[in-house]
C-alpha cells in the first residue's frame, strides 16, 4: 500500500495542520504496517499557478509544445502520476481566509485533467482516479461546523469532499480541529478531539466502504 503525505501550511513547526498529519500517518503505519510512504510539501515545493502554459499542451492548440509548456507539463505529470499511484493520501489542510491554501489549491490544479483523474460523458463528467481514501487533517482558527453560518462561510472541507469527489474518490475522511484562535484551551481541546478522531480514521481500512457498497 502506497501512502501519499502532503502538508501545505505555511507556519512550519508553529502548524496543528503539519502535527495532525504527521500523527495520522504514524497511526496509519501502526495500523497498516505494509504500508510506503512518500512525502510532499507543497510549503516549499509548490507547483507554479495553473497558467496557459500548463493549460495549452492539454488543449492540444499546440502542434509543438514550447519550452514552457513542455516543463509545465512535465511537471503536472509528476504530480498526477505520484497521485495516481497512491492507495491514501493525508492532506493538512489549514482554513485560509475560508478556503484552502493557493499552494493546495495549485496541486489541484495540476491533478485536474481529462483521461487522467476525470472524463466527459454524454451523462457528464466521470471520476477516474476512484478506489482511494482521502484522510484531511483539517485545521481552523474560528469555529465553523456547528453553525448555518459557518457551513456556508467556510470553502475548505466543503470544496476538498466536492474536488475529490470529482474524481471520482468516495472515501474522503475528515479530521477537524478548530478554534484553533480562540485561546489555550479551546486549542488544546480541538486537538484532542481530533487526536480522537485520527484514531477513528486510521483503524478503518482503506476503501473499506466502497468494497463494503460494491459487495
Amino acid at each position: 500500500m502506497k501512502l501519499l503525505h502532503i502538508d501545505s501550511s505555511i507556519l512550519n513547526a508553529h502548524s496543528t495542520s503539519r502535527l495532525l498529519t504527521a500523527e495520522i500517518v504514524a497511526a496509519w503505519k501502526a495500523a497498516h504496517p505494509d504500508t510506503a510512504v512518500e512525502y510532499l510539501d507543497l510549503a516549499t515545493d509548490a507547483p507554479s499557478h495553473f497558467g496557459p502554459d500548463a493549460l495549452g499542451i492539454k488543449t492540444g492548440a499546440q502542434a509543438e509544445p514550447t519550452e514552457a509548456q513542455q516543463r509545465e507539463n512535465a511537471l503536472s505529470e509528476k504530480l498526477v502520476s505520484q497521485f495516481l499511484a497512491s492507495d491514501v493520501i493525508v492532506v493538512g489542510a489549514p482554513l485560509y481566509n475560508f478556503s484552502v491554501p493557493t499552494q493546495l489549491k495549485a496541486w489541484i490544479d495540476r491533478l485536474a485533467q481529462v483521461g487522467r483523474t476525470f472524463k466527459y460523458t454524454e451523462k457528464g463528467p466521470v471520476g477516474l482516479a476512484g478506489g482511494k481514501t482521502v484522510i484531511v487533517a483539517s485545521t481552523r482558527g474560528g469555529i465553523y461546523s456547528t453553525t448555518e453560518g459557518g457551513q456556508a462561510a467556510e470553502h475548505q472541507e466543503s470544496y476538498l469532499k466536492v474536488v475529490f469527489g470529482f474524481f471520482g474518490i468516495t472515501d474522503v475522511r475528515f479530521v477537524r480541529a478548530e478554534g484553533l484562535a480562540m485561546g489555550d484551551a479551546p486549542k488544546a481541546a480541538a486537538v484532542a478531539g481530533a487526536r480522537a478522531e485520527i484514531l477513528v480514521a486510521t483503524a478503518e481500512a482503506a476503501n473499506q466502504r466502497d468494497v463494503a457498497q460494491a459487495a
